[in-house]
């Protein structure tokens, strides 16, 4: 029987902030080429301190979304779920999600206190409108009964979060200035955290479908969603090489071949599945895969 300590570190999924960080990463070296000499790192730390309490919140709150609807039944192949498994009840999960809002917001509050000071009280207040709404998207992916995720807009939101606005919105912190062209590169996170959701959506689309949770692989069918799959990957790409092209960095040839070879070779491997469970190593994969991305990506930056 694991203890209790076990139990939330499992709730907590921990294995998923790699992709969450991915967005602070991309965001803090782009600021940090545009910076000159002012680059926070304050609240550089408050960005993935954030960005963390943001995840274990989605995290718990999906745990405690998909178990009260009955979607993590014995039909879904992924790892089982804390309260599934029976590790934590649903009133500990809701005492946890709770304190992690609190702690968010308090940190999400520091942060736009720390990242703003220097700026109009109006920028205090977009980032205000912006941070209470990912606590609320952590939130209402799966839980009540208007939960997005069941409604197939899982995916609009991953690009919102993951994309524009952690990549734009740290960068714009952390740089105190704004460039347009940092959409690209945001965009490109963006489509990797959402093609790591439509694998996730992927293996479960049977029982997702059961429990009627309309994802886009639930609407798309089998070889719909892995179209869908492919064009993220080489919309992801496509924004790199016109960033490139638009910064004309000389290292970004490198960055590019290690995209397009991570593109190709997955894209193999996922036109060749039929069984719906070989998808769920693919996600540990492209998780790892965009925050290797990232790192290589702020590299080519600071030494382009």
């Amino acid at each position: 029987m694991a203890s209790k300590t076990q139990a939330w570190l499992h709730a907590f999924r921990l294995r998923t902030l790699p992709l969450a960080f991915s967005s602070i990463i991309t965001g803090a070296c782009l600021a940090y080429t545009h910076s000159q000499g002012n680059f926070n790192y304050l609240t550089l730390a408050l960005c993935f301190i954030t960005t963390l309490l943001l995840q274990v919140l989605s995290n718990l709150a999906n745990d405690y979304g998909d178990s009260e609807k009955g979607t993590d039944n014995e039909d879904r192949i992924g790892p089982k779920r804390a309260v599934q498994a029976g590790l934590l009840s649903f009133k500990e999960i809701k005492m946890g999600i709770i304190i992690a809002a609190l702690l968010a917001l308090t940190t999400g509050l520091y942060l736009i206190y720390e990242g703003t000071k220097n700026l109009t009280f109006n920028n205090s207040l977009v980032f205000l409108a912006l941070g209470l709404a990912a606590i609320a998207a952590a939130i209402k992916y799966t839980v009540g009964k208007s939960a997005y995720g069941y409604q197939g807009l899982g995916d609009i939101f991953v690009l919102l979060f993951f994309g524009w606005v952690g990549v734009g919105g740290s960068y714009y912190l952390l740089a105190q200035s704004w460039e347009w062209t940092v959409l690209l590169p945001a965009t490109a996170i963006g489509l990797l955290a959402t093609a790591v959701l439509n694998l996730n959506n992927m293996r479960d689309r049977v029982s997702d479908a059961k429990s009627n949770k309309i994802t886009m692989a639930v609407r798309l069918g089998f070889d719909g969603a892995k179209r869908y799959h492919y064009s993220l990957f080489f919309a992801a790409v496509l924004c790199i090489m016109v960033y490139g092209a638009l910064v004309t960095h000389k290292t970004f040839i490198f960055l590019l071949v290690f995209m397009l070879m991570m593109f190709v070779t997955h894209i193999k491997k996922v036109s060749t599945i039929q069984v719906l469970s070989e998808f769920d190593p693919l996600l540990k994969q492209v998780a790892l895969g965009t925050f290797a991305f990232s790192i290589l990506f702020g590299l080519a930056l600071i030494l382009g």
